[in-house]
């Protein structure tokens, strides 16, 4: 039996960041993402539950810029730990499905997985490596349909393997990766550095511990996921006056980088989003 949520559930009130061409998806899949308890907020930043049904429906591909976040899913066939993902996330949505997850704070995975997180970085792994194995528990968080109970049997399940307290390492790292998500005009590691009073071998070293990745990917991670955002809102932005605004000295790199990351260069990527605001106008 799920032990009893201290309170009614709250959720996150603002816009998931990140998921591109998000347009498309608000016809194919329902997103919840509830707040954790008291005792876990200092690891879990929240929990999301993804509900679909395309029956008779064209399968949809989500996909997700990557931030230095930790994941534990409940989905079909078990419960898994993904790591920090270092490139574009993509998963294919058709039928009729569930998804729990719990998003941890950047470093907030790292007092349960007791190691460096740099081992979990862009590997999907059992949950068994880390939670004690009960497939009985995994299997009733994502067969609960009832989203109160599906948390509170998770967090019956996080609480199994948590510390007594958290570490004043977790909370350096959420600070700094918060410094840099806030920050826009940040570009450079030396400056994060120097900011948290830091060298930077040693801000490196933290953050590979802590995070899974070093600072350079999660500064650079932050301005060009920043930079999808902006051409989603239709910000009128040129191309080289973004790129530099973003750290980047070579526009032609700044575009590599973006199609790398988001599959389509950062003009066609707006021209894209304009034509579908146009059609639902139209």
């Amino acid at each position: 039996m799920a032990t009893l949520l201290e309170a009614p559930l709250r959720h996150v009130a603002d816009t998931p960041r990140g998921i591109l061409r998000a347009h498309r998806g608000k016809s194919a899949f329902a997103l919840s993402r509830p707040l954790p308890s008291l005792d876990l907020a200092p690891y879990v930043e929240n929990y999301w539950i993804s509900r679909w049904d395309l029956r008779g429906a064209r399968p949809y591909v989500f996909e997700n810029l990557p931030t230095p976040t930790v994941h534990l899913v409940f989905e079909d066939g078990g419960a898994r730990i993904y790591g920090v993902v270092t490139g574009r996330f993509t998963r294919r949505l058709e039928g009729r499905g569930c998804v729990f997850g719990v998003k941890f704070r950047p470093g907030g995975f790292a007092p349960f997985a007791r190691s460096s997180l740099a081992a979990f970085t862009d590997r999907v792994t059992s949950a068994a490596e880390v939670f004690p194995h009960d497939p009985a528990l995994e299997a009733s968080v994502l067969a609960c349909w009832d989203e109160a109970e599906s948390v509170a049997l998770a967090e019956d399940y996080l609480r199994a393997a948590a510390p007594a307290a958290p570490d004043e390492m977790l909370a350096l790292s959420v600070a700094i990766v918060d410094h840099v998500e806030s920050c826009s005009e940040l570009t450079r590691v030396d400056e994060l550095a120097a900011h948290f009073g830091l060298g930077v071998r040693t801000l490196q070293r933290v953050l590979r511990q802590y995070v899974g990745v070093g600072p350079k990917w999660i500064i650079r991670r932050a301005r060009q996921r920043e930079a999808a955002e902006r051409l989603a809102r239709g910000e009128a932005v040129q191309i080289a006056a973004l790129a530099a605004s973003l750290g980047y000295f070579d526009e032609a790199h700044f575009v590599r980088d973006f199609r790398r990351l988001v599959g389509t260069t950062p003009g066609a990527y707006a021209r894209t989003l304009r034509e579908r605001g146009a059609d639902r106008e139209g």
